[in-house]
């Protein structure tokens, strides 16, 4: 798997808005294109997605005034702090790929989720990964930087509900049916920071190593530089090109679960190629914790033992992170 063995590939674009604004015919049609992308790939490209590209830009400003503060001031919110998997983590702190990097990725990034009251009912009831986020000191370098997070963190969700409502219907089920299992999901706003290699980086290395995302979408904001490759069936490598004023998404291992394989939760990897740093904003998008895995009616049966999405995610996060203890 040489990082430098890629051809490019085009994402399937899928046009949005009418499914956002159309009639019932308009929403299946579009639901349909949704369902042959996540069949065949797994990743597409969204236009007419509904995020206003001034808070995309903005959450990007931020996010590259804070990877710019010294190492010492973002690790006074080091991810290691938290007792629910928020803050800063540095390069080498999670390892997609144990066994062909086990030096971890060449990335830095910051974990953002749902920003939970100490007397918020899961928070007081212990449930992992519910909590408070750990935010930067908002000095005059990043004024505002928490409403301009949670702001895009608010368009995620918004989005990545009305996503959900076309997975059910294109795969014949009421557009409302993953509602049970969204009262409050768990979702992650993440912006990372790949630095470019240089003459005296190992060129076998990659920013982020091969994996299939945990949990059940993702969007995926690029800014600077292109980096992104996705793995074929027949174990190629394509380059995913800079997509300026799209959102990439892909689904990722809880959907393909969920679905009994039909829908395909890719291997992809990231590789700065540029001489440039790269910045991409990702939000992982998965439901309640309490949400029940098994496969959903026409999609099969299975033989594991029942699984949660909270159980799910503890596991993946736990195999990637050292410093958390997994049961």
């Amino acid at each position: 798997m040489n990082p430098t063995d890629t051809a490019d590939t085009a994402l399937p674009l899928i046009d949005f808005a009418a499914f956002q604004t159309g009639t019932g015919d308009a929403r299946a049609r579009i639901a349909a294109e949704i369902g042959a992308a996540c069949r065949k790939d797994g990743f597409f490209a969204l236009a007419n997605h509904g995020i206003a590209q001034a808070n995309i830009n903005a959450a990007f400003d931020m996010a590259s005034l804070f990877f710019d503060l010294p190492e010492s001031d973002k690790a006074a919110i080091a991810i290691d702090r938290s007792a629910c998997h928020r803050g800063w983590f540095g390069r080498g702190t999670e390892v997609l790929d144990k066994i062909g990097q086990p030096q971890g990725d060449r990335k830095e990034g910051l974990k953002i989720g749902r920003d939970l009251p100490p007397d918020h009912p899961r928070v007081k009831a212990g449930v992992p990964l519910h909590g408070p986020n750990q935010w930067p000191a908002e000095t005059d370098n990043i004024e505002g930087f928490r409403a301009i997070m949670q702001t895009l963190y608010a368009d995620c969700e918004a989005l990545s509900r009305r996503l959900m409502q076309a997975f059910a219907l294109s795969l014949a089920l009421e557009a409302d049916y993953f509602d049970r299992w969204l009262s409050e999901p768990m979702a992650t706003l993440g912006p990372l920071r790949y630095p470019p290699f240089t003459d005296a980086d190992d060129k076998a290395l990659l920013s982020a190593g091969p994996h299939t995302d945990f949990g059940c979408l993702t969007l995926l904001f690029q800014h600077d530089a292109p980096g992104l490759e996705i793995q074929t069936a027949n174990g190629d490598w394509h380059n995913v090109p800079l997509i300026r004023e799209h959102v990439v998404v892909n689904i990722g291992d809880m959907m393909q679960h969920w679905t009994g394989g039909r829908y395909a939760s890719t291997v992809h990897r990231v590789v700065n190629r540029s001489a440039q740093t790269r910045h991409s904003i990702a939000y992982f998008f998965d439901p309640d914790p309490d949400a029940d895995l098994s496969p959903l009616p026409g999609c099969g049966t299975t033989q594991a033992a029942p699984l949660t999405a909270l159980e799910h995610l503890l596991g993946k996060i736990g195999d990637s992170f050292d410093y958390i203890d997994t049961p």
